[in-house]
């Protein structure tokens, strides 16, 4: 027999079945590029899920191995991955991505390019060995200040985004991986990020259901295997728990009244938005009992210790009564079935790919406009990026702007990065009388940022301007450029118009 805590007994297969469950509902992370030995003794023990981050991938035949050896411990786990291209970008992290994010197209608004550069994605992953994507986002950038979700929206039209988010999520699957439809109930209309705080969205219930959720619907409708909460209070819908924690949210909403049945996993429970008001073991049993599946953790919490003190919780909540047996069960139950589903989705070969979708989406997604004094760009120009702080979603490892590819295409171009109230004059006095090439991301967003376009653009109105964020600024310079987001075929495609050696396709 073995003995509780609470003093309480359990035969041994009673309490290695809630340990197991408890170990199959969380989805972790880990530090290095080769799996751990108590990651892979947790896999053998119940454990069904790995969470993979920038810091795990080196390259495609690293991340093969790495994928090779958590597959020989156990042959159907789910190796998850937050790579949703365009700036948010695991596989290309020190290299920038190949494919455009969702703001590029949907400002193309193509479906079927959607869907191709999804299945490209989707292929590029299976063939590494990663079956479960948590991507895409589905959220509506109906408010332009938001700090966290921004280019990684298809868009602030409801119905825009909602045809995306169904293509992305077809392509995706058709190539084997599962995709994780986030932020629900939608992220796109708060003004805080997530990762530092707990957002609220002050909007009618009637206002959520026809403009958050629809992207919802649209993703459930195409076969979504996934569905991300998010850590948002919403009022109308729960006025005292965030979604993920919210049985209103997950069970009532999603289960109830959208009929998914599939998987639903947490957003990051070290997330300050939970982690700072609940803590990860508190908070990981209220997601589960509200409705949870899978507890996302380690993207900062990547231990062994970690992995403990949650399976303990969960087992304790339990045995405390705090959270049934049953619910953590099906939890852990629905999480096998999609590990099955991925097992037998695997292509035997991952098939041709298409590696020029990214640029080709990337270079239709621009959207150029002339200036008076517009003149082309022959000599080799300075370009100033104008960088402000990266949220924890994009990160500061993935380099971004116009300056490396312009390099190719005008070897001798040189480059600062600026930021703050002297920008302007900064990048006057480091350009020495070349054109200035000057890249923002969210001019709209940062004063500091419009300000030294005001002073750079007085004194050299030749300049052009190059928005790599969401283009709501006016506007203005020789020439500007709105890239829709910052992949690195973004900036590819944008350098290429500036120096003249490639043609946006309409």
């Amino acid at each position: 027999m073995t003995t509780f805590a609470s003093g309480t007994t359990a035969s041994n297969s009673e309490n290695d079945s809630l340990t197991r469950d408890a170990l199959t509902v969380l989805q972790p992370g880990f530090t290095g590029t080769r799996a751990p030995d108590w990651l892979l003794r947790r896999l053998g023990e119940g454990l069904a899920s790995v969470g993979l981050f920038g810091r795990n991938i080196t390259s495609r035949e690293q991340l093969s191995e790495l994928t090779a050896q958590l597959r020989a411990e156990r042959e159907d786990v789910l190796v998850a991955i937050d790579e949703e291209g365009g700036d948010v970008t695991r596989l290309e992290v020190r290299t920038g991505s190949s494919f455009p994010g969702n703001h590029a197209l949907g400002a193309v608004d193509d479906v079927d390019l959607t869907r191709a550069v999804a299945r490209e994605l989707g292929r590029r992953l299976a063939e590494c060995g990663v079956n479960f994507n948590w991507a895409p986002s589905a959220d509506i950038n109906s408010n332009p200040a938001n700090p966290v979700i921004g280019v990684r929206s298809f868009g602030a039209g409801t119905a825009l985004a909602a045809r995306h988010t169904a293509a992305y999520v077809t392509g995706l699957q058709s190539a084997g991986v599962a995709a994780c439809t986030k932020h629900f109930p939608g992220h796109g209309d708060t003004a805080v990020d997530s990762h530092h705080a707990l957002p609220r969205i002050d909007v009618d219930a009637s206002v959520l259901h026809e403009r958050e959720l629809a992207p919802f619907r649209a993703a459930i409708e195409a076969g979504t295997k996934a569905v991300m909460s998010a850590h948002i209070l919403v009022p109308a819908l729960d006025p005292d728990r965030p979604a993920t924690l919210s049985n209103r949210v997950l069970t009532d909403l999603l289960r109830g009244e959208m009929g998914y049945d599939g998987l639903i996993v947490t957003d990051g429970m070290e997330m300050r938005a939970i982690a700072g008001t609940y803590g990860i073991e508190r908070g990981s049993v209220l997601a589960v009992a509200a409705g949870a599946d899978a507890i996302c953790v380690g993207g900062g919490l990547a231990d062994e210790e970690t992995v403990r003190r949650l399976r303990d919780a969960l087992v304790a909540a339990v045995r405390a009564g705090e959270l049934p047996e049953e619910r953590l069960a099906d939890a852990a139950e629905r999480v096998r079935a999609l590990a099955h589903w991925t097992a037998a989705a695997a292509p035997d070969r991952p098939g041709t790919g298409d590696e020029e979708v990214g640029l080709r989406a990337a270079r239709r997604a621009l959207r150029i406009t002339p200036g008076e004094t517009s003149t082309p760009l022959t000599a080799p120009p300075y370009v100033a990026a104008l960088t402000p702080v990266a949220n924890i979603a994009v990160g500061d490892e993935t380099p971004w702007g116009v300056a490396a590819e312009l390099a190719q295409l005008l070897p001798g171009t040189l480059t600062g990065t600026f930021a703050g109230d002297d920008a302007g004059r900064e990048i006057l006095r480091a350009a020495a009388g070349r054109r200035v090439v000057a890249v923002v991301r969210d001019e709209h967003r940062h004063p500091w940022m419009a300000a030294a376009l005001d002073a750079l653009l007085a004194a050299r109105p030749d300049t052009i301007v190059v928005e790599m964020g969401v283009p709501q600024a006016t506007p203005r310079g020789a020439l500007h450029i709105a890239t829709h987001g910052a992949a690195r075929v973004c900036g590819r495609a944008a350098a290429e118009a500036i120096a003249g050696t490639g043609v946006p396709t309409a």
